[in-house]
């Protein structure tokens, strides 16, 4: 029988050796049918805001952290999980979780700083210049009846 330092060593080796990485991101819609998008400083373009989840954190928790850094997004209902993506232009092991958040409240207007250079609700048919494919995909997938892909 294996010690239990052994079982952890070959496990840590693994993990190692083929670490996954998983982030979040939240499909936040207002009444009006406006979806929120930031664009950071650090990129180009406009994304549905989220990020990596942090070890000991679930997928809602993320989530919900994301949001509120990102958007001043307090989620005040269940988040559907739309689906999970693999995320093929970081790396062969990222993956999404893609949420559609409808119950909300915010803050406030999200003030730029050195991570957020915008963040704002947009209508789908005025979608700022620059926002990205997969963010556009993720739209027409969840809000305009388009075809689903496994790919972010």
């Amino acid at each position: 029988m294996m010690s239990r330092l052994t079982t952890r060593l070959i496990t840590y080796g693994a993990l190692a050796a083929r670490p996954l990485t998983l982030g979040v991101r939240g499909l936040v819609v207002d009444p009006e049918n406006r979806v929120l998008l930031v664009r950071h400083t650090y990129v180009s373009g406009y994304y549905l805001p989220g990020g990596g989840v942090e070890a000991g954190e679930t997928l809602e928790q993320a989530l919900a952290r994301e949001l509120s850094e990102e958007g001043n997004i307090e989620i005040e209902g269940p988040a559907e999980l739309r689906g999970v993506y693999l995320n093929r232009r970081v790396s062969r092991r990222d993956h999404v979780a893609l949420f559609i958040v409808r119950a909300f409240r915010q803050s406030g207007p999200r003030a730029p700083d050195h991570e957020i250079a915008e963040a704002g609700f947009f209508a789908l048919d005025a979608l700022p210049e620059g926002a990205t494919r997969a963010t556009r995909d993720r739209l027409a997938e969840c809000l305009g009846g388009g075809s689903v892909s496994p790919y972010w």
